[in-house]
């Protein structure tokens, strides 16, 4: 069930049996001369709205809207990258769990798909939980962030898929998911070097020096459609798995 796509009544009744909620997490920044600008937020969204697909019944998922914008300041140095500071983002984050909290959610799920957002993001739970600790009260919601990549079954998947030329920014599997997805958006690329260099990164203008094209270690051109609806397929059934065990907990009496 999509939250964006529901009536409220419809929301007071799913609320009846579940109280959890899924808020697919990423970002909008370069991806190099392949991937898509919107890659970061695309893969959390698309692997949700499969495994909502494919939920039926008392398993039944809500998916809220995607927040789309996040921490890249970093790739400022590139056309169209749209980056949130961390104040904003911590606080848009809050008012977003306090939001769905009001009307019942009690277990939400950040699927993220964006590495600089997640000391932010582990920030603002931190920020949501303190309210009770310092009121000597138990907080009634549970917080849970998970990038998809590390959803059962991925990195293992990703990693005999792509043994060379991996990297760790435009990776041929976060492009390869978008290119499933969106078939219509593949772009053929002549990449110099096939393989770029990894190292560290520092502010806009450093990662611009460092990385020219955008990708850090990462040969895009390995991505495919057919390699990504193998990923989205392990995504899935890992998100399954992972919100079964997380809608599950419960806290201490």
């Amino acid at each position: 069930m999509r939250l964006a796509y529901s009536t409220w009544p419809e929301i007071t009744a799913f609320l009846n049996t579940s109280k959890t909620v899924i808020i697919p997490i990423g970002s909008n920044e370069q991806h190099g001369p392949m991937g898509l600008l919107g890659t970061d937020w695309m893969c959390p969204e698309i692997i949700a709205t499969a495994a909502e697909k494919v939920a039926q019944g008392s398993e039944a998922l809500m998916l809220a809207p995607t927040f789309n914008i996040g921490m890249a300041q970093h790739h400022l140095g590139f056309a169209g990258t749209i980056s949130l500071r961390p104040s904003t983002f911590m606080a848009a984050i809050e008012d977003w769990v306090l939001s769905l909290a009001r009307h019942g959610f009690d277990h939400i799920y950040f699927l993220n798909g964006h590495g600089g957002n997640i000391a932010t993001i582990e920030a603002a739970f931190s920020q949501i939980y303190s309210h009770y600790s310092y009121n000597n009260k138990t907080c009634p919601l549970t917080l849970r962030l998970k990038n998809w990549w590390d959803l059962p079954g991925v990195a293992s998947l990703c990693h005999g898929m792509f043994p060379v030329g991996h990297g760790s920014h435009a990776t041929p599997s976060e492009i390869a998911v978008t290119y499933a997805a969106y078939p219509d958006q593949v772009r053929e690329v002549e990449l110099t070097p096939k393989i770029p260099p990894t190292g560290p990164i520092l502010d806009a203008l450093d990662y611009r020096a460092r990385f020219p094209d955008g990708r850090i270690g990462a040969d895009s051109s390995l991505a495919t459609i057919e390699l990504g609806q193998q990923i989205i397929d392990t995504a899935v059934a890992g998100l399954l798995s992972d919100i079964k065990l997380f809608s599950a907990e419960q806290k201490p009496a």
